[in-house]
């Protein structure tokens, strides 16, 4: 529980906060937390059973990575909302049908972010709509492959490995989170 918070910066995301809390264990600590409102990520398979990846340059990640099409949840846009507009915007894909698998967090220690995890299915093509700071290769791989790349160190992008995880348990019948 935190029993004070200082707000340290606030940029167009995020807001850093230093917190003093108890822990359940009685210690008290400072943590420096990041806060974040959200995002998406989809899983998205054509007719072909291709999995749609991105290779995008990402800057913070010292250059190009192979991921999910994802994105930020807007404020008051519900998760499923976000999904479909991130999946055409980033893809160029409008899916008849999103399927929550579930979620993750990234890195709980110092991060809030709660990624939501979707499976798009009977994709029609529509026109990307990339924004002005992505670069943005699409691809549709099988997923063999994709899971190959996994297992190489190719693919190393959490929500990726998590959405395949949860889309290959769901796929094999097996319950996702609610």
């Amino acid at each position: 529980m935190s029993t004070s918070t200082r707000v340290i910066f606030t940029g167009r995301v995020i807001t850093l906060t230093q917190e003093q809390v108890t822990l359940p264990n009685n210690q008290v600590c400072e943590l420096e937390i990041i806060h974040h409102p959200g995002g998406v990520a989809i899983i998205a398979l054509d007719a072909q059973q291709q999995c749609c990846l991105l290779r995008q340059y990402r800057h913070a990640a010292g250059g190009w990575l192979w991921e999910l099409p994802a994105g930020k949840l807007e404020k008051n846009e519900p998760p499923l909302t976000t999904a479909g507009r991130e999946l055409s915007e980033e893809a160029g894909m409008q899916a008849q049908k999103l399927i929550y698998l579930g979620r993750t967090i990234s890195s709980p220690g110092v991060f809030t972010e709660i990624i939501h995890l979707y499976f798009a299915q009977d994709l029609t093509p529509i026109v990307q709509a990339h924004e002005p700071d992505e670069v943005i290769e699409v691809h549709w791989l099988p997923l063999a492959t994709i899971h190959e790349w996994i297992a190489q160190g190719t693919i190393y992008d959490a929500k990726t490995i998590v959405g395949i995880t949860l889309l290959e348990a769901y796929l094999q019948g097996k319950k996702c989170q609610k």
